[in-house]
C-alpha cells in the first residue's frame, strides 16, 4: 500500500473580515490560496513529480506549485502555449513549477499531453478541479475547524468542489454558487451565473485581492442579493 506523505505543520486557520456585513473567508492571505491548503493531504511518500493540465487562466496550477514547494515535490503544469504566460501560469512557474507549453492548446489536448507524459515518466497527474473525493474531505475539515455556523454561503463554481464541500460541512445553511464556465456540480445550491466569459475579469471586483476571472465574479451578486451576515468563500487572490 502507498503512504501519503505527511503533511507539513499545520497552516494557519483561515482569516475570517467582515466585508459591508458580508463575512468573507480571506484565503488570498494564504500562499496559493485554498486548494493549496489541501494539496499536501494527497501527496504520497513514492511520488516526486505532481502534474496538472490546466486552462491559462485556471488557478489550481497556482496552488499546486506553491503546496508542491512547500512538501518539497516537483510541480509539472501543461498549459496552452501562449506568446507571453498568463499571470497565473508566471505565478506558478516563480513558485517553482516547470511549465510545459502545448502548441494548439485545447485543453483536451493539453490533457492527453500531460496523460501522455505521466505514463512515461511516472508522474501522477491530477484531475481536473482538483475534484476527488479526498480533496473534498480536506475541505470539509478545513470549513468545520471555523468559528462559525453560517445560515447562508455563497462560492464562485468551477468544479463545484468547493460549494458541495460546504455543503456537507454546514448542512443547515442556504447556498449559491456562482458559476463561471462551463456546466458544474453545485449540489444543492442556488446556481448563478457570472456574464463575463470566463477568460474576462470580473467587471466589478470586491474591495480586496480576489481571482479576477473567478472569485471576484460573484462580488456583483453579493452586493445586491446577500443578506446580512452571509459568509462568502474568496478562494486566492
Amino acid at each position: 500500500m502507498r503512504r501519503r506523505r505527511a503533511a507539513p505543520a499545520a497552516a494557519l486557520a483561515p482569516i475570517l473580515v467582515d466585508q459591508d456585513g458580508i463575512l468573507v473567508v480571506r484565503d488570498d492571505h494564504f500562499p496559493g490560496g485554498t486548494k493549496a491548503r489541501v494539496l499536501p493531504r494527497l501527496f504520497r511518500e513514492d511520488v516526486h513529480e505532481y502534474v496538472y493540465a490546466s486552462p491559462a487562466q485556471g488557478y489550481a496550477q497556482v496552488a499546486l506549485a506553491f503546496a508542491a514547494k512547500a512538501c518539497g515535490k516537483r510541480a509539472t503544469i501543461f498549459v496552452a502555449q501562449r506568446a507571453v504566460l498568463h499571470p497565473h501560469t508566471a505565478a506558478a512557474a516563480a513558485a517553482g513549477a516547470r511549465i510545459v507549453q502545448v502548441p494548439v492548446g485545447y485543453l483536451t489536448v493539453v490533457t492527453a499531453r500531460a496523460r501522455a507524459y505521466c505514463a512515461v515518466s511516472g508522474a501522477t497527474l491530477l484531475p481536473f478541479g482538483l475534484d476527488t473525493p479526498d480533496f473534498q474531505r480536506g475541505l470539509v475539515d478545513i470549513a468545520r475547524a471555523l468559528p462559525i455556523t453560517p445560515r447562508e454561503v455563497w462560492t464562485v463554481a468551477g468544479s463545484g468542489a468547493l460549494t458541495r464541500a460546504l455543503q456537507a460541512a454546514w448542512p443547515a445553511a442556504n447556498f449559491t454558487a456562482v458559476r463561471i464556465g462551463a456546466q458544474c456540480d453545485v449540489g444543492r445550491a442556488r446556481l448563478l451565473r457570472a456574464p463575463e466569459a470566463f477568460e474576462r475579469p470580473a467587471q466589478h471586483p470586491p474591495p480586496f485581492p480576489s481571482c479576477t476571472n473567478y472569485d471576484a465574479k460573484a462580488w456583483r451578486f453579493l452586493q445586491t442579493q446577500a443578506r446580512p451576515g452571509t459568509l462568502f468563500w474568496n478562494v486566492a487572490a
